[in-house]
């Protein structure tokens, strides 16, 4: 049986400018075929299962050639597997996906396109440079930047071009920019025409370069400015001082800084997102990922079974909860089954995944570790209490010693253990080397256990600052060799949010 093709458009750069059905697409998808400008953190939609296959393209570097590439969707398709081709933009804007539909159509594989927001109107527009605006641009043309070097003999309407469309944007266009600037100016566009150079459009990166027609060339080599970029011709390029909103942004505290997350790929959007908020480029690269406990939930469903039997629940982490109640649907069972037993959580985000659960918890202690829940504890357990602990399968022992201590019986069950998640550890080293980044945060001791494990050594870490989520964390980074700068006072994300904001 054959499979279905998407021909997804990525959008511009920014992954939150990604469309709704492009997210449903990729929910459902087999196999991810996507390019260079398409964000990495968009895959983050994809199930974990799903192949995923880099076919990227710099300017004059191919990692797989488009023929190749048509061929490997149609290969795909035909053994029955549901493909999205994710494409930095929109698929038919100088996508190259209309060559990747016709042969899929020739193979008698069914596709579907989905637009992107093409980067022709949205880079623009985060630099401040509407394409039209009343009274100064009426018109607008889409240009590529280099045309099919096969073709011989140029498409281009340069005579009608250059002074035919109020406003030119031209894609991919930096390698020929003398080229395309000599032509408009040899076919009447005055040389003194507003223009603009935009790199890494609606990004945290995004750098514009105001220019002219006539010292573009000059100003884009004196500058320094590298591919991807747009160039944009055209008076309206003359509004840019009143509208350029995305630069303003740049008054957010973080704005410009490069900053890692090393979350599991499913826990890393709040970070993220916070981060983002406050101007920081973020790159994730997960460290972890979550998987079943050795035991295979034996343990955790044996201690379903005889939950009347327990007087407190422990949940130290948010993932303990979302694990736990998984379990606990997966017997047929639901919050009824906890009883009377009563219910204490680690940390406000503990507790605000047990209200979505409907479960309020009885105690959450002022610090959020281990040592603050024995604190908290004092009075609160009767005599030969028992206490069902569900966590991570790796977890520091203070707090069932503890509470085996003060004479309770402790029953730790295993909800979830953390692995190590795939990851470039050699091109993440070699960035952290360079400087590219200007920080990278831990939330967990096994975070830092196993980024130092994709790196190869904890060398790499002493090139950047570091941010940990509390104490226990960092006590692990230290013993493991990496210095760090910056220890959150409330060990929660909105804590190490509000850490970083303060230092850096």
């Amino acid at each position: 049986m054959t499979g279905m093709v998407y021909l997804v458009g990525a959008g511009p750069g920014d992954y939150r400018l990604v469309t709704l059905k492009a997210v449903e697409c990729l929910q459902k998808a087999d196999v991810v075929v996507y390019d260079r400008l398409a964000d990495p953190r968009i895959l983050q939609w994809a199930p974990e299962t799903a192949e995923r296959i880099y076919v990227g393209k710099a300017s004059s570097h191919h990692t797989m050639r488009q023929g190749d590439i048509n061929q490997l969707l149609v290969d795909k398709a035909k053994e029955g597997k549901t493909v999205v081709r994710l494409k930095g933009g929109d698929p038919y804007v100088f996508g190259r996906g209309g060559e990747e539909a016709i042969l899929l159509d020739a193979n008698d594989v069914p596709f579907e396109e989905v637009p992107g927001i093409t980067s022709a109107i949205a880079v623009p527009a985060y630099a401040g440079i509407p394409v039209t605006h009343r009274a100064v641009a009426t018109s607008f043309a889409v240009i590529t930047g280099h045309e099919d070097p096969t073709k011989g003999e140029s498409n281009m309407r340069w005579d009608k071009l250059a002074t035919g469309v109020d406003t030119l944007i031209f894609l991919m266009g930096i390698a020929n920019l003398p080229h395309i600037t000599a032509e408009l100016m040899k076919n009447g566009r005055a040389a003194d025409t507003p223009a603009a150079v935009i790199r890494w459009g609606t990004k945290p990166e995004q750098r514009v370069l105001e220019t002219t027609v006539g010292t573009a060339v000059a100003d884009v080599q004196k500058a320094g400015l590298k591919p991807p970029a747009i160039f944009i011709v055209g008076d309206v390029c003359k509004l840019r001082p009143q509208l350029r909103w995305f630069d303003r942004m740049s008054q957010r505290p973080l704005f410009g800084r490069q900053v890692l997350v090393t979350r599991a790929r499913a826990q890393a959007s709040r970070l993220t997102q916070k981060l983002e908020n406050l101007g920081a480029a973020v790159q994730e690269v997960p460290a972890i990922r979550f998987a079943a406990p050795d035991d295979n939930y034996a343990a955790v469903d044996a201690a379903i079974a005889r939950l009347n039997d327990y007087h407190w629940l422990i949940f130290t982490s948010v993932n303990g909860v979302e694990q736990f109640f998984q379990r606990l649907s997966k017997v047929g069972k639901d919050t009824r089954a906890l009883g009377y037993a009563r219910v204490a959580a680690i940390g406000k985000s503990t507790a605000n995944a047990l209200l979505t659960h409907g479960i309020k918890a009885d105690l959450v202690p002022a610090e959020y570790r281990a040592e603050g829940i024995l604190e908290a504890f004092k009075g609160q357990l009767p005599p030969h209490a028992k206490i069902l602990l569900p966590r991570a399968q790796e977890a520091r022992e203070v707090l069932p010693e503890g509470l085996r201590a003060a004479g309770a019986t402790v029953d730790v069950v295993p909800v979830y253990k953390t692995v190590t998640a795939e990851a470039d550890g050699e091109a993440l080293a070699t960035a952290l080397r360079s400087g590219e980044l200007d920080l990278v945060t831990f939330t967990s001791s096994s975070t830092v256990k196993n980024l130092i494990q994709i790196l190869g050594s904890a060398e790499p870490l002493q090139h950047t600052k570091t941010a940990c989520i509390g104490p226990v964390t960092a006590e692990t980074a230290k013993s493991l060799g990496v210095e760090v700068d910056i220890v959150a006072e409330e060990y929660t994300i909105d804590g190490l949010v509000e850490a970083i904001r303060k230092t850096l």
